[in-house]
């Protein structure tokens, strides 16, 4: 299209992609929620889309290899922030191995130079400098996922919104995990691309659901939702700063309301009861109570 080597797949999704960033622009500018992640997400996927669709081109200045960096810099940065953004997602720190997000990024980044910059420098080769490089990514990748999808597996849930939103995520690891094979497969850009950008719409899907979720439960959360809009406003004269309650921290707030034990949100959230703990702890500092009888004696919604 357009005298580039962009298919018509990659373009339709650089303009859904496009289209989904400015609604959530839109959103965030217009209302209190935070969507700041889902946000940067978006932008990482409309660069992916641009740069991974246009190039390379003939009249580039500079060697190939800068345009290959370009490219691939900005493919490994997103699969990490999809990553990261589960990680969050999630609440998980490590999950085996010390596999954090900072420790993945080296890996990651490390790997290219070594395996795929240098190589392709010295041998002007892209098929065997691609293929050095994907084969140990794809091990990693696959591996990641094995170790993701064991640590949110849980068939006997009963909470459909946790299900939906875990058989979601899966979609996404599981599309960077497929990146490296559709990359060493060859340039078919309407493979690769729809792989990836599933990621980017099942992300979307869970976001949407979130919301909906919400909306849904909001008489639950009414009396929260009040006394820290209150305490917001009143900032300045308080000298007090009651932070806005975080989604993770609204999701666990709802399943205290409804006289869930710790251990049973732990269970529906998928993880440890010491980290629900902690976010109880910051639940009750921002909204000024002791413990979770006096919260629930104060938020209980009367209006049910």
């Amino acid at each position: 299209m357009f005298n580039t080597s962009i298919h018509w797949t990659t373009f339709f999704y650089l303009l859904i992609d496009t289209v989904i960033v400015l609604i959530t622009l839109y959103q965030a500018l217009n209302s209190n929620h935070n969507l700041n992640r889902f946000l940067y997400l978006g932008l990482l996927f409309v660069a992916y889309n641009l740069s991974g669709g246009f190039l390379p081109i003939d009249d580039f200045p500079g060697p190939i290899l800068i345009q290959y960096i370009i490219t691939y810099g900005i493919a490994i940065t997103l699969c990490v922030y999809i990553v990261y953004y589960l990680y969050k997602e999630y609440d998980i720190e490590v999950l085996k191995f010390h596999s954090s997000i900072r420790n993945l990024s080296f890996v990651a980044g490390g790997s290219f130079v070594l395996l795929f910059v240098i190589p392709y420098y010295f041998t002007n080769s892209i098929d065997s400098s691609r293929l050095l490089f994907t084969i140990p990514i794809s091990i990693i990748a696959f591996f990641f996922l094995m170790l993701f999808y064991r640590r949110i597996s849980n068939p006997v849930n009963p909470n459909k919104f946790i299900l939906r939103r875990n058989k979601l995520s899966i979609i996404s690891v599981s599309a960077v995990a497929l990146l490296p094979i559709c990359t060493v497969i060859g340039d078919y850009q309407w493979i690769t691309f729809t792989v990836m950008n599933s990621a980017f719409y099942a992300i979307t899907i869970i976001e949407t659901d979130r919301y909906l979720f919400f909306l849904e439960n909001k008489n639950k959360l009414y009396e929260v939702f009040l006394f820290n809009k209150e305490h917001v406003e009143k900032v300045n004269e308080s000298k007090i700063i009651y932070g806005n309650l975080t989604r993770r921290e609204i999701e666990i707030a709802m399943s205290i309301l409804s006289n869930l034990s710790y251990q049973k949100i732990a269970n529906d959230l998928f993880i440890a009861k010491s980290t629900v703990s902690k976010h109880a702890s910051n639940i009750f500092k921002k909204t000024n109570v002791r413990n979770r009888t006096e919260f629930a004696k104060r938020f209980s919604s009367k209006k049910k």
